[in-house]
């Protein structure tokens, strides 16, 4: 009778066991749930090797998908304002939390705005002195004062970081208006009788366009600039190329690395405050005969993206990428707002380019549980048809988060004014459910778009070959679902209104 080795055995299966549990086959899976009234709940779920039900998506591990590049969001000036209002150890904890490596969200890329935005203090540009063509007195004192000490408080967490821009508008002498807005209203000292300038009537102009909240009908915007607000003198274009090449360098010299452009942010917006109407010849001409050729000798590390395209006008996008010289020049292509819309019609004619998201979608200063339900909903829209960066806005405001332009937006974290106390927003955890585990290298291998019961789904590979299914329900009721992942099923059931991830 042959004789057993019991120790041998036993090494045996101990091994197989911990091989099964721990490689491509594991069977258990950290389970994270946030509803309204409890975020970031842990637990575990085990892979079963039978489906509950009709799996929504199928994974057999062979799949490819875009590379993940980086989470990212937006340096200004009422968010350092914002930060000021706590102590420096709750400082600490909002940007470790923000930016570290180990910390919540893991971003590891920034936004800087090229002159004043919505959320800054007031209007400045980095030039106001009208005819300074030479750029005789640029300078970058008021980002000094601000934008700069918001991001060391990041650097802090993250040395690592990496920055792109774009302005909101150029300085106010460089427009065929003469000052920083689009069009005239309440908030600004713009002359109403100039607004005609945008369709070349007073007809169909209104300042509160871009303010509608949510799913937009139609196209937006309803009509298109018909010139550009931009003065197209070749002196004044070449000045404003070589204004971009002088802020890469200001910002190199505070230990700021700037590696993207883009020429604008939001053309088609016309806004009441900081903004900048371009047709299509005019985006054209700007980036292809003067930004391009003057990064290129001057900045040839930096990357020309082409956007920020907040417009569901596929005419119009198509037109500006129907020059090919253009499309020679940039890197990549930037979409927020409604031009995720089209973003997949456009990825298809043009599958070489990068795609980002440049900015997630503001709120209504809100801060609730139904504006993190649209943040979810919007990240895994956007990484599930393609983006292979994604950017926050605003990541800290007081209550309300009103801008010096009347608009009230939201943050990923709020700000009590009165009692200077801060809390975490459900759109914080949107964030963190897909942040957290979703690492740069990991690939998107799987996408279920909002579906009738209010289920979104998707999954991504990480570079060490992980899965991380990251599924929202939008819905009342709970909802069962079943993903395959390989040869095994993950049954799981999602709580009504509430973000899930599931991690090997």
């Amino acid at each position: 009778m042959k004789t057993i080795d019991w120790k041998r055995t036993a090494l045996a299966v101990f091994c197989a066991a911990g091989l099964w549990c721990s490689g491509v086959w594991a069977q258990s899976y950290t389970s994270i749930t946030t509803t309204e009234s409890a975020p970031w709940q842990r637990g575990k779920v085990r892979l079963q090797s039978r489906p509950d039900r009709q799996p929504l998506l199928t994974l057999e591990g062979t799949e490819r998908g875009t590379v993940f590049r980086a989470w990212g969001t937006t340096f200004n000036e009422l968010d350092w304002d914002a930060l000021l209002m706590l102590t420096r150890d709750e400082q600490d904890e909002i940007m470790h939390n923000l930016f570290a490596p180990d910390g919540d969200l893991k971003f590891t890329r920034g936004r800087i705005s090229m002159n004043a935005n919505d959320y800054a203090r007031s209007w400045y540009s980095c030039d106001e002195v009208a005819g300074d063509l030479e750029l005789r007195y640029f300078n970058i004192e008021r980002d000094k004062l601000g934008i700069i000490p918001l991001i060391r408080a990041a650097q802090k967490f993250n040395p690592a970081l990496t920055f792109w821009t774009s302005p909101w508008s150029p300085p106010s002498w460089m427009k065929i208006t003469g000052d920083y807005p689009v069009l005239s209203s309440p908030y600004n000292r713009a002359d109403k009788r100039l607004d005609y300038l945008l369709f070349g009537s007073q007809e169909g102009v209104d300042a509160d366009e871009m303010k509608f909240l949510g799913e937009r009908e139609k196209q937006f915007p309803r009509r298109l600039a018909t010139q550009d607000y931009f003065i197209q003198d070749p002196r004044y274009l070449q000045a404003y190329a070589n204004y971009f090449c002088k802020f890469i360098d200001a910002y190199k010299e505070q230990g700021i690395p700037i590696d993207m452009v883009i020429y604008q942010n939001e053309a088609y917006s016309y806004t009441p405050y900081p903004g900048c109407a371009w047709t299509a010849e005019g985006t054209i001409r700007f980036n292809r005969d003067y930004l391009a050729p003057t990064l290129r000798k001057h900045h040839p590390d930096v990357r020309l993206y082409l956007g920020t395209f907040n417009t569901n006008r596929q005419d119009h996008v198509e037109k500006v990428l129907s020059d090919e010289a253009l499309r020679g020049c940039i890197s990549g292509l930037a979409f927020q707002w409604e031009g995720r819309e089209i973003l997949p019609a456009i990825r298809r004619q043009y599958p070489d380019y990068a795609y980002i998201c440049s900015e997630s979608e503001c709120g209504n200063g809100s801060m609730d549980w139904k504006a993190g339900e649209h943040t979810f909903f919007l990240i895994a829209d956007n990484v599930g048809i393609g983006c292979c960066e994604w950017f926050n806005w605003n990541f800290l405001l007081p209550k309300r988060g009103t801008s010096p332009w009347g608009w009230n937006q939201n943050a990923l974290i709020e700000v009590d004014p009165d009692t200077r106390r801060f809390r975490y927003t459900a759109e914080y955890y949107a964030v963190k459910h897909f942040s957290h585990y979703i690492v740069p290298g990991s690939e998107m291998v799987g996408y279920h778009a909002k579906d009738a019961d209010g289920v979104q789904l998707l999954v991504c590979r990480t570079p060490e070959k992980g899965y991380v299914v990251v599924a929202g329900n939008m819905g009342d009721a709970d909802q069962h679902i079943t993903v395959r992942l390989g040869k095994k099923y993950l049954n799981v059931t999602l709580p009504g209104h509430s973000f899930n991830t599931y991690v090997e």
